[in-house]
């Protein structure tokens, strides 16, 4: 048997350095592999928003992974039609675990999903960096509706229409204060720049994130959906 000389052994310690290095890659920092399966504890990464649309199609294994993540919910009974109108995998997410829905809402697995991570690892961090304090309630425009976007004659159907969407308007803090966006997005200080966060965030989560920059009928709400776009975001 041949012994390894100082090159060889330097260059095989180097290999099997890298070996471990990506194995470590791997193992550790799955948000970053398109192949990786999805957990809702990962830090955001590139390929989030197109793991997420993939629930859609999975729901036994989206509702896995709200019961690892200890969400609580209620299943709901499937919606068929009218049309394309409806949704097989809605749940409401149950109240008084932390942070609230109001007024409770029908959501799609997949976009309830969504808005865990978001609200862990957007919404709280910027909570605190810009009030010292949580969030406790979000109040919303709700989720499932049988409309067309923009309620369009003829247009194309909604992703509200699949309750595959949600529509924010206000964020009330522990304290009782009331950050809106209809009185807020303009503010120069904490508040127009705590929402501006909250949307920037939302953009590397949902597949779509609309807000007042988008036009006139966004003034008053952020809208998050989960549209099949093959991964990639749309972000006004």
């Amino acid at each position: 048997m041949r012994r390894l000389n100082g090159p060889r052994l330097l260059l095989l310690f180097v290999v099997t350095a890298l070996a471990l290095r990506l194995y470590d890659f791997v193992n550790n920092q799955s948000e970053y592999l398109p192949w990786m399966p999805l957990s809702l504890s990962d830090p955001i990464g590139r390929f989030t928003v197109r793991k997420l649309g993939e629930l859609r199609d999975h729901p036994r294994k989206c509702y896995a992974l709200l019961h690892k993540a200890d969400i609580h919910y209620s299943p709901l009974p499937p919606v068929h039609g009218p049309g394309t109108c409806g949704y097989s995998d809605g749940i409401r997410l149950a109240n008084g675990t932390g942070l609230d829905y109001g007024p409770p809402f029908a959501a799609a697995c997949s976009l309830a999903a969504s808005l865990h991570i978001w609200s862990h690892q957007v919404l709280e961090p910027a909570a605190y960096r810009h009030f010292r304090k949580p969030v406790v309630q979000i109040q919303t425009f709700g989720t499932y509706a049988c409309r067309t976007i923009g309620n369009a004659e003829g247009g194309a159907m909604s992703q509200h229409a699949t309750a595959n969407a949600i529509d924010v308007i206000v964020f009330r803090l522990q304290d009782g204060r009331r950050v809106t966006l209809s009185a807020s997005w303009d503010d120069q200080g904490p508040a127009g720049a705590f929402l501006r966060d909250v949307r920037n965030g939302a953009c590397t989560v949902f597949a779509t994130t609309l807000s007042p920059d988008y036009n006139p009928a966004h003034h008053d709400h952020l809208h998050f959906d989960l549209a099949r776009r093959g991964g990639w975001s749309f972000c006004r």
